[in-house]
């Protein structure tokens, strides 16, 4: 006998590469038909895997979504063949995935600190090839009309305000926009507003899932970890700590307003309603918090199939777990941040 159906909100986290987690994690999800993806709220790299997701369910459902997004890595992995960031013999030897000890990478890091993607590319020219990826994976005009709203996240430059696209209003630009790492790239200019990376506004932002879908239930992605056991204490475990500090923060202060908002909203109908009922869950994994910041730049496609396979396995442990709670109940608790204030 199956499942009833639930309608669920999927929130996805930006981190480079390792969105090849969240890829296995919607891979996984996408096997259990009684599971309906109502929206995706993403950043950086979670915009775009929800932006493929969508429009693969235009052209073929789950099984079109499953497709597409595999298909999408594997370009992504295809092109960083022919890209200078490269493990260094020393890293393969080690078994590590961090560019740590490449060349190019070191010099990167050091140029960045130097100089801005302003001095380096005065002309401005497009230099990110996800972009043509991007236009390889992605039908704009099909993403426009898919059954799944979509919610992308960028940061304005003048103001420090997030800005949400919603799916007519994706494009090339709105994406790059929502992964644009100010010490990397050139801001992307939409509508005449330059925009930066969509996690220091919100990592991915949750709001619109509670006020503009049906569903209750959102199932938040994690990539980058809220706690780490150890204090760094290197130059670059120091400045890995500070960004994700950083693009947690947004995402936590929302959090934090949505426990408050369910504990005194009125249940009854209407925008309370909403909060009151809305049911939260978490898929992450530990394995991510022992990978080096750098690993987030390397999409050899042995780390990016390996991230896929963790993610898989994460999202199968959380329905094995967790599968009879979703449209009942929360399974993350998010009312402990507000012990934190």
């Amino acid at each position: 006998m199956g499942r009833e159906p639930v309608s669920i909100d999927l929130a996805l986290q930006g981190g480079g590469s390792h969105g090849a987690f969240t890829w296995g994690v919607l891979d996984r999800l996408l096997e259990e038909h009684w599971l309906h993806i109502s929206a995706i709220s993403g950043t950086s790299a979670g915009a775009m895997n929800a932006a493929v997701l969508a429009d693969g369910w235009v052209n073929g459902g789950a099984k079109g979504a499953r497709r597409a997004l595999a298909e999408y890595w594997k370009r992504v992995s295809r092109a960083a063949r022919f890209s200078p960031l490269q493990r260094s013999p020393l890293d393969r030897l080690a078994g590590r995935w961090t560019l740590d000890s490449s060349p190019a990478y070191i010099a990167m890091d050091l140029m960045s600190r130097l100089l801005s993607p302003y001095d380096l590319n005065p002309l401005g020219i497009a230099l990110n090839p996800l972009r043509h990826i991007l236009a390889d994976s992605i039908d704009f005009e099909r993403l426009a009309r898919s059954p799944i709203k979509l919610f992308v996240t960028a940061t304005k430059v003048r103001t420090g305000r997030g800005r949400i696209f919603r799916n007519g209003e994706i494009t090339p630009d709105v994406l790059l926009a929502s992964a644009c790492l100010p010490t990397m790239f050139r801001a992307i200019e939409i509508d005449g507003e330059a925009y930066w990376d969509g996690g220091y506004a919100g990592n991915p932002t949750i709001t619109p899932l509670v006020r503009e879908t049906d569903a209750r239930d959102v199932i938040f992605v994690q990539i980058n970890p809220s706690e780490r056991p150890k204090i760094p204490q290197s130059a670059a475990e120091i400045l890995n700590r500070l960004n994700e500090i950083s693009f947690n923060s947004a995402l936590a202060k929302e959090l934090r307003m949505i426990a408050l908002l369910r504990q005194v909203a009125d249940p009854g109908t209407g925008e309370g309603a909403c909060w009151a009922e809305m049911r939260t869950h978490r898929i992450h994994s530990d394995f991510l918090t022992s990978l080096g910041a750098s690993s987030k730049l390397n999409s050899e496609w042995d780390f990016v199939a390996m991230l896929r396979d963790e993610g898989r396995r994460a999202a199968s442990d959380f329905l094995n777990t967790n599968a009879d709670a979703l449209g009942k109940r929360s399974t993350a608790d998010i009312d402990i941040l507000l012990q934190e204030c």
